[in-house]
């Protein structure tokens, strides 16, 4: 069983007392936007085998959103840290290179 700590509130939850919310760090697209760019933010995602960021709910705790980093293949968990942010935190990428050298990902490699 996946088991995560919220950063909010310090509890150490399995995944029976979360909600999952998807990728993390996507550029939402609004009005004014054209097709293509919110074509891209409704449908298409990253679906890796391997270092994911992720959206998760506090949802039978504290009710926070935050996010994870995490390996999707063996559940590995990398970190958790705020929703507030807009990129992983340098230690949570210092992690995740140092147990998985040569990792890339969109703009935060």
């Amino acid at each position: 069983m996946l088991t995560l700590t919220c950063p909010c509130c310090g509890v150490a939850a399995e995944e029976t007392e979360l909600v999952g919310g998807g990728e993390a760090h996507l550029k939402r697209q609004g009005p004014g936007s054209d097709d293509r760019a919110f074509e891209q933010y409704l449908f298409l995602r990253e679906n890796p085998k391997g270092v994911h960021f992720e959206r998760w709910r506090h949802a039978y705790g504290c009710g926070k959103w935050f996010h994870v980093a995490r390996d999707t293949a063996t559940l590995e968990v990398f970190g958790t840290y705020s929703a507030q942010v807009s990129a992983p935190p340098d230690d949570i990428r210092a992690v995740i290179f140092e147990r998985r050298p040569g990792w890339s990902w969109r703009e935060f490699a």
